[in-house]
């Protein structure tokens, strides 16, 4: 009854391996190139050169945008083209990376909300009173980044800073409500 395994697969797989007709490995390979080529090209999809397309035109629009230009409207926020010779002065995002993302982001911030706004001839009074008040602020500023420079780095006049730039950010966007209540007034009445 003991009859080792070895000897059992040896002599079953003997018997049961089916025999294939001659030439059957070469049909195969054949049939397999018919179907799958080994030199397959790369074929791109119509909609990914669409796609491609697509935003390559919205970058050229964007760069070639009138509305970017801002020639017509005084510049609030950039310090550095009105004292160039100040070019070795300590600015807030030199004293740390994070104090420099800050700064950044409310720069950015104001310029976008500057770029936005919508002058006419029916609401230039009370830009031109808000843009007086932002050079007002950018003065203050302007005091506070010489204070920077002859004391030293110190927790109030970089609070200080920030809280200007936060006021400058606010001002702006308390611009745009009453533009737009005085559009949505405007729109009212008519």
């Amino acid at each position: 009854m003991s009859r080792d395994i070895r000897d059992l697969l040896k002599t079953d797989s003997a018997n049961e391996l089916p025999k294939m007709k001659s030439g059957h490995e070469k049909r195969f390979i054949d049939r397999l190139e018919k179907e799958m080529p080994r030199s397959r090209t790369k074929v791109i999809p119509i909609w990914a050169v669409a796609a491609s397309i697509l935003i390559l035109l919205g970058i050229f629009l964007f760069l070639k945008d009138p509305s970017l230009e801002n020639s017509n409207k005084p510049t609030i926020v950039n310090t550095d083209k009105e004292h160039p010779e100040k070019d070795t002065s300590i600015k807030l995002g030199d004293l740390s990376p994070d104090l420099k993302k800050i700064e950044d982001y409310y720069v950015a911030n104001i310029n976008l909300e500057l770029a936005k706004l919508p002058v006419s001839k029916e609401n230039e009074e009370l830009v031109e009173s808000y843009i007086a008040q932002l050079e007002e602020l950018n003065k203050e500023y302007r005091a506070l980044s010489e204070e920077l420079n002859l004391y030293g780095p110190n927790d109030q006049t970089i609070t200080a800073m920030i809280q200007n730039l936060q006021l400058r950010l606010e001002l702006l966007r308390k611009l745009k409500e009453e533009l737009n209540q005085i559009k949505k007034s405007k729109n009212e009445t008519v």
